[in-house]
């Protein structure tokens, strides 16, 4: 299962929303079957729907 605070803990090179979009499009593709939303983003750029925007990059 990938959950999305350990995405944010090891990859402390992301800059902005986007950029965690594209990361969790990737996870998805190295076999993960599950996404677990535990957190928000503290990005500035944070979407009112980013829960939405970071389910629809993982499936």
């Amino acid at each position: 299962m990938l959950y999305l605070s350990e995405i944010l803990i090891q990859h402390h090179e992301l800059q902005n929303f986007e950029e965690l979009v594209e990361m969790i499009k990737q996870q998805s593709q190295l076999g993960e079957r599950f996404f677990r939303i535990d957190v928000r983003p503290s990005f500035p750029d944070t979407p009112e729907n980013w829960e939405d925007r970071l389910e629809a990059a993982f499936y």
